[in-house]
This record gives structure tokens, C-alpha cells and sequence, in this order.
């Protein structure tokens, strides 16, 4: 089949040396987590970086699981999640924008291993059974005050429209056979929600762990209501999603899941959840949030859990995120609004989380259209685009060092910003007010938060980069490697270019300067010279 299940996933990875098989011992909620965070916090760059495989889990308890758990295997670095698509990174916005535009519809089956076990009824109150079943991580130890599920696609179907939805949110294991969940407002379980709350009916949802690689990657992807992720997803491998029927609730799975939890999201009551510790950076404070008692859990033999590592970005959660949101940034501001000029759209990572600060390059764009590229970008998604800065094509938008040189010198303050009010601050602190007796609905739609728009686009002519010209420094690399000198990771501009404000003169001098004759400038200076 074209696309790989998560067991075939690992076996490539495995093959390309991008899996680590963990066979010690290692405790899910002291030790799992933190070994893995380490690849985050340690210095380690993205090529160095790691899915994880831990065969023998145990808890705190002393017990002893049947289940594997893996960690980083759909994101743990950009080459992780393109060994997910069979692809290579330079296809990746390509890939997506032919998903969005193309999305192909799942095929319905009557069977899958997803199937090959099934625990309902008394199975799941028993010591051992329900979620207890499984090595759920404590994701963030000393701080969370459950085990939560991470990498857990929440699948549900609107009642008008019959189309299903899958979201990514956090669920707290509350009981064996009950489960919290936190999505945040904006996200399109909430439509769903409240249909099925003026029917006065719970709403039936099936939590998705361990799916093929496509499912998950669109799960986490900010695709338009109204779109059956499934679809992207079959776009995104060019087939059918084979799809099973669940057991109890009227949803439809994918059949190569590792485990599927069925059950029913309560519309009467809230409970408290959390706090856990969010992509955003910080402990998210507890909050009165949904929760599913579940009804039927399903899975594959020796099922395999998975689970994202997150928090503190960059972070598994923020790779398999940024990889998917960029490109469908761009192909909002570039095919949807057809501004031609934008040429990359780039989210800024490491502790920022994506959702903060936008970069957009563009390609000597009229002043028109990079309003309408920083207006558009700062209100596409709910809570996305705090600070969101326009930069020329010469400047790197992944380089914040030259995003800032391009802030700082191509940019005037009382011309160039502009501040928008009534934004939603989204996720993320300050909490303040926050507390137990408030619901997820309190706390957001406030619109007390602004987006800083940043024009950092050339105005004017500048006068060339202060670096050697390109065949200068390309020469000087051949001898500096030919001296066995450290190698060299060129960081952009590496050489000098010109930005408009330099003539055929001054081109002339500095030919002369390289070849020797430099002294045929000055006696051509000192016949301009003028009394002071």
C-alpha cells in the first residue's frame, strides 16, 4: 500500500537509522519523558535528533507493561516526518498544497487489526483494564498531576452534516474508564459539541492512538471546518484511508490504528482538569474542561502507544505542527488571496511556540500588498500571530539574527508598525483570574490581546552587503578546505549582494581595487578634490 501504518513507519526509520530501541528498563512516569527531552535541551541539532522505542515500561508502581511506548516517531525531527510521507523536505509544501486542494475520500472496510482485540463492559473496571491497560507517560514529572494522553486524535462527527472531524487535544486519565480533554476554543469539536448539547444528547467521539503517520499529520494541521481530515489525509498519500466502523459509537477509524478508545463526551457537566504543562511554554493551569466516560476500547496485539513530546518548544509537538502549518500559511496568502509576492511563510520555533511570531518573505512586493500579506496572516487562525514581521527575498526568514538586522535597518517605527487590537491572546499565559470554578469559555474571546504588524520590506535602495562578492568567498571556502580547517555551515548572507544603491563607477573601483591598480582611483579622486 502506498501509505505506512505506524508499525511500518518504524520499521523505516529503524532501516535508516532514525529509531532508537530503548530495552532497559525505564519507569513511564519518572524516566520516559526527560530521556527524550534531552535531544530538545541538550544541544543537539535536528539531523541529531530521534524516534524512540521503549520495549520495557514500567510505572511507579512496579508494574510491568505488555505495551511499547514510542516517542518522536512521527516528528522527532523534519526527517522523521518526511519518512512518515515517503518523502523528501523540499516536496513537503507541494505535498500539502495538492492534499488541501485534492483530498481524496476514505474507503470503508469491514475489518482491520485494530480490531483484534476488544474490551467492553466489565473488561474495563477490572484492576489492569480500561486505560489502565496501557503505559500512558507522565509528560512533564514534578509538575503534571496525571498521566495524559499527547499524540491523541479526538474523532467526531457533526450531527447536521455527517462529516467527521479529528483534532488533537490532551486527555487526563481520570479513571479506567474516564478521560478528560482539553481543546482549545477555536478548535471544531466545539461546533460539534454544541449541536449535540441543544439535542440534549452527549456527543459520541473515539480517541485515535498510534495512527498511520497522514492521519496524524492532519490531525494536528489547522484544515478550514467543514473538511473531513481523513480526506487531507488520503491527499496527502494519493489513496483511500481504509476506515472501520467502531463498535459503539457511530464513527468511523482508521483500521491500522494501534488503540482506539470509543466512548461519550458528557454536554451536562464539566470536571476540573489540569494543570499540564503546554506547548506554550508553561504550566497550563487547571480549568473546567470536558470529559469522555468511555464505553469500548479496541486494539491491535501488542499495541504500541504513542505519545508526543511537547511542552517547551522546539519540541516533537512544534516539528509535525510547523511542517504542516507553513505551507498552508503560504497557500492561504498566495493562491487564496493571490499575493503573488509572498514567497515563504516561516514560524518561528524554539520557545515561541509557532503561534507567536510570523515571518513572511516576500518578493519586492508594493506596499499594498504587504499590508494585506501581515493583515491576512495575523487574522487566519484563531490566536495565531502575535508579532508577524515582512522581509525582503534576500533576507532568511529561518535566521532571526537577519530577520532583526532586516527590522532594524530597512523598517521606521512611526511608518512601518501597526498595532491591531481586539486580537485574542490564544494560547498561553498570563493566566491571571484563572481558577477552578471557571470554564473553558471564561477564559477566552476576551479580545484584550493586539498583533504587532512589522513592514521590514526595503523602501529605498541600499547600498551593497559589507561581505566579499560570491566568487571571493567560494574561493576562500576551497582554501579553507584545503587547509582542513573546521568545516564551514555557511549562515545567510555569506556574501555581498547589491540592494540597488551602487552605480557603474564605484563597480568600476572596486574591479581596479582586486586587480592591483587601485592607485588609478585616487589620482582620479584627486582631480575632484575642492577647496574646505
Amino acid at each position: 500500500m502506498a501509505y505506512n501504518d505506524l508499525r511500518q513507519h518504524l520499521q523505516a526509520l529503524e532501516q535508516k537509522g532514525l529509531l532508537v530501541r530503548v530495552k532497559r528498563s525505564i519507569n513511564k512516569d519518572t524516566e520516559l519523558h526527560p530521556l527524550v527531552r534531552w535531544q530538545y535541551r541538550g544541544g543537539l541539532k535536528d539531523e541529531q535528533r530521534r524516534a524512540f522505542l521503549f520495549e520495557n515500561v514500567t510505572d511507579s508502581r512496579g508494574r510491568q507493561y505488555n505495551s511499547s511506548v514510542t516517542v518522536g516517531a512521527l516528528a522527532g525531527s523534519k526527517e522523521v516526518y518526511t519518512t512518515g510521507l515517503q518523502c523528501k523536505l523540499e516536496d513537503i509544501p507541494n505535498i500539502w498544497e495538492r492534499a488541501l486542494n485534492h483530498p481524496i475520500k476514505p474507503e470503508i472496510v469491514d475489518s482491520g487489526p485494530v480490531h483484534e482485540e476488544i474490551h467492553q463492559g466489565e473488561d474495563l473496571y477490572k484492576d489492569g483494564g480500561g486505560l489502565e491497560e496501557f503505559p500512558i507517560p507522565i509528560s512533564t514529572p514534578g509538575w503534571d498531576n496525571a498521566p495524559y494522553t499527547t499524540c491523541s486524535h479526538w474523532l467526531t462527527r457533526d450531527m447536521e452534516t455527517r462529516v467527521q472531524n479529528i483534532g488533537n487535544y490532551r486527555g487526563m486519565v481520570k479513571a479506567r474508564d474516564k478521560i478528560g480533554l482539553y481543546p482549545m476554543t477555536g478548535q471544531h469539536i466545539h461546533l460539534h459539541i454544541e449541536k449535540v448539547k441543544k439535542a440534549g444528547k452527549p456527543l459520541e467521539a473515539a480517541l485515535i492512538i498510534g495512527a498511520p503517520p497522514a492521519v496524524s499529520y492532519t490531525a494536528v494541521s489547522k484544515i478550514p471546518a467543514g473538511v473531513d481530515e481523513i480526506t487531507v489525509a488520503g491527499g496527502l498519500v494519493g489513496e483511500p484511508i481504509r476506515l472501520v466502523h467502531c463498535k459503539t459509537v457511530d464513527l468511523h477509524v482508521p483500521a491500522e490504528a494501534e488503540i482506539v478508545i470509543e466512548g461519550l463526551i458528557s454536554t451536562e457537566y464539566l470536571e476540573p482538569e489540569g494543570p499540564f504543562g503546554e506547548s506554550h511554554g508553561y504550566m497550563h493551569p487547571r480549568q473546567y474542561n470536558y470529559f469522555m466516560e468511555v464505553k469500548c476500547i479496541t486494539h491491535r496485539k501488542d499495541a504500541i502507544w504513542t505519545s508526543f513530546i511537547s511542552q517547551v518548544t522546539p519540541s516533537e509537538s512544534s516539528i509535525i505542527k510547523r511542517l504542516g502549518y507553513e505551507p498552508m500559511f503560504y497557500n492561504y496568502l498566495h493562491n487564496t488571496l493571490s499575493i503573488r509576492s509572498v514567497k515563504r511563510v516561516v514560524m518561528h520555533e524554539p520557545l515561541t511556540n509557532l503561534r507567536k511570531l510570523i515571518i513572511i518573505q516576500m518578493d519586492r512586493p508594493n506596499v499594498t500588498e504587504v499590508w494585506r500579506a501581515l493583515h491576512s496572516a495575523a487574522t487566519f487562525h484563531h490566536g495565531v500571530g502575535k508579532i508577524i514581521i515582512a522581509v525582503d527575498s534576500d533576507i532568511d526568514p529561518e535566521n532571526l539574527d537577519a530577520v532583526m538586522w532586516a527590522a532594524s535597518y530597512r523598517m521606521k517605527p512611526h511608518k512601518d508598525v501597526q498595532i491591531v487590537s481586539g486580537m485574542d491572546k490564544g494560547h498561553g499565559p498570563p493566566f491571571a483570574g484563572i481558577s477552578d470554578s471557571e470554564d473553558i469559555a471564561s477564559y477566552h474571546g476576551t479580545g484584550n490581546d493586539s498583533a504587532l504588524l512589522i513592514n521590514a520590506i526595503l523602501k529605498e535602495p541600499f547600498p551593497p552587503i559589507s561581505l566579499p562578492k560570491k566568487e571571493y568567498m567560494e574561493r576562500a571556502k576551497v582554501i579553507w578546505e584545503e587547509l582542513g580547517l573546521p568545516e564551514l555551515e555557511p549562515c545567510e548572507p555569506w556574501y555581498g549582494y547589491s540592494l540597488g544603491q551602487w552605480d557603474e563607477e564605484l563597480e568600476e573601483e572596486a574591479r581596479l581595487a582586486v586587480e592591483g591598480e587601485y592607485f588609478l582611483t585616487g589620482q582620479k579622486l584627486n582631480e575632484r578634490k575642492r577647496k574646505i
